[in-house]
C-alpha cells in the first residue's frame, strides 16, 4: 500500500450512532500518528452481507461488528478463531488479501484485561464467579472466566433455559441458579458480574442484594452508560471492590487496532478521558 493511502477500518451495526468505538480508535490513530481512519457504518440487515463483501475492495483492513450482526458474520467467515467459534459470535473481523474474512471475538479478552488492570490483586482462581444474565455478552465472559481458571461458574438468568444452554456448551463447572436466588448465590463467590442491560440508561434496575457477598468479592458491570450503575453504586456503598464496564470496551478494541494498524495501543487514563469527554 502506498504511503499516501490511508489505512481504513470501521465499526458496523444497525443502528450505529451510539457506538463509542470511533472515539477509541480515533484517539489511538492521533496518538500514534497513523495515517488512517476508523469510521462508523450503519448497514441495514438487507444490505449487510453485500456491504461487508465490498469493504476489502475499498481498502478496509477489517471492521468491528456490533449488534445485530455478531452471529450473522460468522456465517460469512472463511476462518474463525477458537474463541469466536465457542462463543458463537464475532466482534472483530479482518480481511485477508483475497478478500475472505477471518472472524474473532475479543469481548472476553477485554473483560479479563479490564479486571486485571483495575484490580491487579484479583485472581479468578481464588473462588467461584457469579454471572447475571445469559445473553451474547455473557457467553463471552463465561468462556473467558473458565479459561482464566475460575473453579466454578454460577449463572442466573430470567429465562432458565438460556442459562442451561451454557452448561451444555461449557460443561460441569457451570452451575445454573434460579433467577430469584441470584443474590444468595453470591455467597462464597469472589467475582460477581452483571451482563444484563438492567441498570443501563433507559432500562430498569437490577434487583440484587449484596448481603451475601464477602468483603473480598469483586463486583463488575459490563454496562458503561451510566459509568457507575446503580448496581456498582450500591456495591461501593457496602465497601466492596468494583470495576466499571468502560474498560472492557477499551480493551476489547486493542487486538483489532493492533492487527489493522500495526501498533499495539495503550489502554490508559488518557484513553478513558478521551472517550468519556467525547
Amino acid at each position: 500500500m502506498s504511503v499516501d493511502t490511508p489505512l481504513l477500518a470501521a465499526v458496523i451495526g444497525w443502528p450505529i450512532g451510539h457506538s463509542l468505538s470511533p472515539l477509541v480508535h480515533g484517539h489511538w490513530l492521533r496518538r500514534y500518528g497513523i495515517h488512517g481512519y476508523y469510521i462508523p457504518i450503519g448497514l441495514r440487515p438487507e444490505n449487510f452481507e453485500a456491504g461487508i463483501r465490498a469493504l476489502p475492495r475499498l481498502g478496509f483492513a477489517g471492521v468491528n461488528v456490533t449488534l445485530p450482526y455478531k452471529e450473522t458474520v460468522l456465517n460469512m467467515a472463511s476462518t474463525i478463531s477458537d474463541r469466536a467459534a465457542l462463543i458463537g459470535a464475532a466482534n472483530t473481523i479482518s480481511f485477508k488479501p483475497d478478500g475472505s474474512i477471518h472472524a474473532d471475538n475479543t469481548d472476553g479478552y477485554g473483560f479479563i484485561e479490564n479486571l486485571r488492570q483495575n484490580e491487579p490483586d484479583w485472581n479468578p482462581k481464588d473462588g467461584p464467579a457469579l454471572v447475571l444474565g445469559a445473553g451474547g455478552a455473557a457467553k463471552a465472559i463465561v468462556s473467558a472466566l473458565l479459561k482464566a481458571g475460575v473453579p466454578e461458574l454460577r449463572i442466573a438468568n430470567r429465562t432458565r433455559q438460556r442459562a442451561q444452554n451454557l452448561v451444555e456448551i461449557y460443561g460441569a463447572r457451570v452451575k445454573v441458579i434460579d433467577w430469584n436466588k441470584a443474590s444468595q448465590a453470591a455467597q462464597g463467590a469472589r467475582t460477581v458480574v452483571n451482563t444484563t442491560s438492567l441498570g443501563m440508561k433507559g432500562h430498569g434496575s437490577l434487583n440484587f442484594s449484596f448481603q451475601w457477598c464477602g468483603s473480598d468479592t469483586l463486583i463488575t458491570d459490563i454496562v458503561y452508560n451510566p459509568l457507575i450503575t446503580p448496581f456498582l453504586a450500591e456495591a461501593r456503598d457496602r465497601g466492596l471492590r468494583t470495576v466499571d464496564g468502560l474498560g472492557m470496551l477499551l480493551h476489547q478494541a486493542a487486538p483489532g487496532f493492533h492487527h489493522w494498524f500495526g501498533v499495539r495501543p495503550a489502554v490508559d487514563q488518557a484513553l478513558r478521558e478521551a472517550v468519556l469527554l467525547g
